[in-house]
């Protein structure tokens, strides 16, 4: 719990894992905040959306939230939810599409989730839809939340002879995010994530909205509605920057050059 002036905040995280989802939304709700905050799960938005039809509920999702059906329209969201979405779906074929640019030769791309979490399967045939019309064959690199042997994964990446890999956004792998970038390098795999900090932690590449401005957004609408704005009136939010991070140490690592016409698009360029 967090207290200021005039503000209590309470915070609770899933760790990583799905099975406690719906009691930590449950808590939450019986606390009876005046909003309710969900970043990125939509185990967590669905659990929310069951609790409770009043509760004014901020959301900051992966998805197409109406895609998804946790909201009517992005203009008219209805109900008691709004909020912001990152757009990291509707990203996958550009992702794809600067893998390719980076490695020309890639052909077999290795696609790291975690093969318990309900919607992976779904990231992995955006993907795939994506990855079709550029020639790309996908597999899946399935890790397990209750044992994540990672270094299993990428041996079988090495022994099917991928000549890349995508990591989605998952609570599970931010917490070994580290771990994940050592393991790109040790087997010279060629890395795009679809979250920054994974870069900053020593993975070669990311295209993705920038999270902290999505963030910030989230408190204008946080201060909205104590103030008396419905949540069916606040629009859902896309965001309009995106940016692309290049770890040049990674690349070195990997004995990689990146072209200089994807240095010249890069937003940030680790040296």
């Amino acid at each position: 719990m967090s207290r200021g002036k005039n503000i209590q905040i309470e915070f609770r995280y899933t760790e990583g894992t799905t099975n406690p989802v719906s009691r930590l939304v449950a808590e939450l709700v019986r606390l009876k905040p005046d909003v309710l905050v969900i970043g990125q799960g939509q185990t967590a938005i669905r659990a929310a959306k069951q609790a409770t039809k009043t509760l004014p509920i901020v959301i900051i999702t992966t998805v197409d939230p109406v895609a998804a059906q946790l909201v009517d329209s992005l203009a008219h969201p209805g109900g008691n939810i709004t909020g912001l979405t990152t757009l990291a779906r509707e990203l996958s074929g550009k992702r794809l599409e600067l893998l390719k640019e980076i490695v020309p030769a890639t052909s077999r791309v290795g696609f790291l989730l975690q093969g318990d979490s309900p919607g992976a399967h779904v990231r992995l045939k955006e993907y795939e839809a994506a990855a079709r019309p550029l020639k790309i064959a996908l597999q899946s690199l399935n890790v397990q939340s209750h044992s994540p042997d990672f270094e299993a994964a990428f041996h079988s990446a090495d022994k099917a002879r991928l000549n890349g890999l995508i990591t989605v956004r998952d609570a599970l792998f931010h917490r070994y995010q580290k771990k994940i970038a050592n393991l790109a390098i040790k087997y010279r795999l060629p890395s795009m994530f679809e979250r920054s900090d994974y870069v900053e932690a020593g993975g070669l590449v990311s295209y993705a909205s920038d999270d902290v401005a999505i963030y910030r957004r989230a408190a204008f609408y946080v201060d909205k509605i104590p103030k008396g704005t419905k949540p069916a009136d606040l629009p859902i939010e896309q965001p309009t920057k995106f940016e692309l991070i290049v770890n040049l140490k990674a690349a070195k690592q990997i004995g990689l050059t990146i072209p200089p016409n994807v240095l010249a698009k890069a937003d940030k360029v680790i040296r």
